[in-house]
């Protein structure tokens, strides 16, 4: 079993956490500040197993808040060192560099979040916002490729006497 099916159970508990977490900030550390856009709401997207670095499995998506977009990795174990906030990490994601600088809820733990946008106000609805963070990601991840079609290559006996590996059709 793969390391990311083996956590996937894991991921999804985490990213349940991370939204409980954004909800509840919502709804009291950021109850009225000017920069909600209300017409949104708190939302995980497409969180996928990064492959594992320096010991740590995490997973990567976009976290979208009333005042925020972020990419969020999040790692998978619970890690309550706050040594790392406000320190900056790099991760390469489809050969772009992208700074993820750490951060510590006490709810959650640490993680990682690399702003895409802040505020949302050029977000109308929920819709939209999730629209361009599903966008974002499928530009963050390889597409995977149709293997190619290769053509049956020819004998080295039929090649030195001039006859292909395909035979001919004749009327």
């Amino acid at each position: 079993m793969s390391l990311c099916l083996a956590s996937a159970d894991r991921l999804n508990r985490r990213v349940a956490e991370l939204t409980a977490l954004f909800t509840t900030i919502a709804h009291t550390r950021m109850a009225g500040v000017p920069v909600l856009n209300t017409a949104l709401r708190v939302e995980a997207i497409g969180f996928e197993c990064l492959p594992p670095s320096e010991g740590d499995a995490a997973g990567l998506g976009i976290l979208v808040t009333p005042w925020f977009m972020n990419l969020v990795r999040l790692p998978l174990h619970r890690n309550d060192s706050a040594a790392q906030v406000g320190r900056t990490h790099e991760e390469l994601l489809a050969g772009q560099r992208f700074a993820f600088i750490g951060a510590h809820e006490a709810a959650l733990g640490a993680f990682g979040a690399c702003s895409l946008f802040s505020p949302m106000f050029e977000f109308a609805d929920q819709a939209s916002a999730h629209a361009t963070a599903v966008q974002v990601l499928a530009h963050l991840r390889p597409s995977p490729v149709p293997a190619a079609r290769t053509e049956p290559a020819p004998a080295r006996r039929s090649f030195l006497f001039g006859r292909s590996a395909v035979p001919e059709v004749r009327p």
